[in-house]
C-alpha cells in the first residue's frame, strides 16, 4: 500500500520505516511535490495532527498520515505538550531540554509521558490513534541517540533514558511505535482501499 507520510523530520521517517517493514510503500511530502510547510495551529497535539493529513489529502488527494507528538510533564501542567518542538521560542532541542530541566531545578515530581497522535486520512476518511509511553525526567541529560527530549526521559520500569538506546530498543516502547502498531493493525485488516 502507498502512503504518504507527512514529515519532514528524517529521524521520524527512519523509526517509521523501521517499525512499518517492506509492506507499506512510504513516500515523503516531497516525493508527492508537497513544499509547503503543513499548518499546525491547533491547541492540541490531536488537532495539529489531524490537521496535516487532511490538509495533504484535500491538496494532493493523496491518502496520508501524520503524526504529532509532545512531551507532557506533570509538574508542569501537561507542558510543553503541544509546544514540544518550540519550548524554548525557537526549534532547538538543547535549548527546549534546558528549559524544561530550568523549570523542574526545585520540583521533587518528576513525572512524564510522552504522547503521539497520528492521524490517518484514507479517501477523505479520518482515523486517529494513539500511542503513549509514562516515565519520568532526570535531572540532565544522558545519552546520544535519540531526538528532541530523549537525553531527558526514562521509561517507566528502565534506567536508561531514550537517547541511550538503540533505534530498535526504543522502536519496542515508544509512544511513536504504541501508536503506529494501532495504525499498522488498522490497515493490515482495513478493506477496500486500492494499493
Amino acid at each position: 500500500m502507498q502512503l504518504c507520510f507527512a514529515t519532514n523530520n528524517a529521524h521520524k521517517l527512519t523509526e517509521i520505516k523501521a517499525i512499518l517493514g517492506d509492506n507499506f510503500e512510504l513516500k515523503t511530502l516531497q516525493e508527492i511535490g508537497c513544499n509547503e510547510e503543513l499548518p499546525e495551529t491547533t491547541d492540541t497535539i490531536e488537532g495539529n495532527s489531524a490537521q496535516k493529513a487532511e490538509y495533504v489529502w484535500e491538496h494532493y488527494s493523496v491518502n496520508c498520515f501524520a503524526d504529532d507528538s509532545g512531551l507532557e510533564i506533570e509538574a508542569l501542567n501537561g507542558a510543553p505538550g503541544v509546544h514540544s518542538a518550540y519550548y524554548s521560542g525557537e526549534r532547538n532541542h538543547a535549548r527546549n531540554i534546558e528549559r524544561v530541566l530550568s523549570e523542574l531545578a526545585n520540583e521533587s515530581n518528576r513525572k512524564a509521558r510522552f504522547k503521539t497522535v497520528i492521524t490517518l486520512t484514507l479517501a477523505g476518511k479520518s482515523h486517529s490513534f494513539e500511542g503513549i509511553v509514562e516515565g519520568s525526567i532526570i535531572d540532565s541529560p544522558r545519552g546520544t541517540d535519540g531526538f528532541g527530549y530523549d537525553p531527558i526521559f526514562v521509561p517507566e520500569g528502565g534506567n536508561r533514558t531514550f537517547a541511550e538506546m538503540t533505534l530498535d530498543e526504543k522502536g519496542k516502547i515508544s509512544h511513536r511505535s504504541r501508536a503506529f502498531a494501532k495504525l499498522v493493525a488498522f490497515l493490515q485488516s482495513y478493506s477496500g482501499i486500492n494499493s
